[in-house]
Parts: structure tokens; C-alpha cells; sequence
């Protein structure tokens, strides 16, 4: 019963990955709040974008492999996810070319908001029960994927961890 609690919780892949679902809906959330705060803003979307590049390669590049090995008749699931990891790049993309002042700005992050609230919905919902469900090690899944952000984190530059969302928060409620 306490099997989850003995192991560092945060090593398990779907721990993780619920763990970067967590920080990002946290930052579109904080992006509403901070909307007469244009640098601010700006620092959101950049946090945002880049957590969501790291999240969705470590999944394409090793959870949705082993998931679907493990999980084979989940296979429409994944693919569904993989098309929306592509929609979502794309809305990255733009955003990556827009400045903040641009009149689409706002409404683009505001769509992939949207987008990506509905594709953690869809992998909390119907993905990872399956897997939770299939005979698949998620401790040593988790210790990959762990190792495979951190080597994304340091090629971005992130020396350090991205500020979390309560960090933003924090900064954003000393700068008014």
C-alpha cells in the first residue's frame, strides 16, 4: 500500500509526467492573471514553450515507445497524442516568431492552452490508466525520462530549474 511513498514518488514516468501537467496548466493560469503585465506575460509564454518542447519530446522519445509495447490496443491513443504534440510545436512555433505586443499573441497561447489542457486530459484520463495497467516499469521509465530532461534542460540553457509557476507568482505579486 505504501510502495509508492518508499520510492522517491517523482522517479515514477507518469509521476513525472503529471508532475510538468501540473506546472504548465499552473503557467496558463498565471499567463490570465498577469494579462496588464506584458514582460511578465512574455516570461510565462517563454517558461511555458520550452517545458512543453522538454514534456513532449521525453514523451515521444521514450513513454510512448514503451507505452505502446506495453500496451498495444492503445495504440489509437498514442496516435491521437502524437497529432496533437504536432499541433501544439506548431502553436509553439508561432509563438517562438510572434513578440509580445503581437495582436495574436495572446489569443495563440490561449489556444494552446486550451489544446494542451485537452490532450492532459486525454492522457490522464484514458492513456495512463492504461499504462498503470500494463506490465511496465515506471520507476525505471521515470529514471530515463528524468535523465533525458535534464540533458534537454542543459542544451536549452536552463542551467537551473525553469522558475516554478508559484515562483512567477511570487515575483509577479512584488513587481505591482
Amino acid at each position: 500500500m505504501t510502495k509508492r511513498s518508499e520510492k522517491k514518488s517523482t522517479q515514477d514516468a507518469i509521476n513525472l509526467l503529471l508532475e510538468d501537467h501540473a506546472r504548465v496548466q499552473k503557467l496558463f493560469k498565471e499567463f490570465k492573471k498577469a494579462k496588464e503585465e506584458p514582460e511578465a506575460k512574455q516570461d510565462i509564454v517563454e517558461t511555458a514553450c520550452t517545458e512543453l518542447s522538454i514534456h513532449a519530446q521525453v514523451e515521444e522519445e521514450i513513454f510512448y515507445p514503451a507505452a505502446r509495447e506495453a500496451i498495444g490496443e492503445g495504440a489509437d491513443l498514442l496516435n491521437e497524442a502524437e497529432v496533437e504534440h504536432n499541433t501544439a510545436k506548431d502553436l509553439i512555433s508561432q509563438l517562438e516568431e510572434m513578440d509580445a505586443d503581437d495582436e495574436l499573441y495572446e489569443a495563440t497561447f490561449t489556444v494552446l492552452g486550451e489544446y494542451v489542457n485537452h490532450h492532459i486530459e486525454e492522457e490522464q484520463e484514458r492513456l495512463f490508466p492504461k499504462v498503470k495497467k500494463a506490465k511496465l516499469d515506471l520507476e525505471a521509465l521515470g529514471e530515463e525520462i528524468a535523465q533525458r530532461k535534464q540533458e534537454l534542460e542543459d542544451e536549452m540553457g536552463m542551467s537551473e530549474r525553469s522558475p516554478s509557476p508559484d515562483e512567477l507568482h511570487v515575483s509577479g505579486e512584488q513587481n505591482r
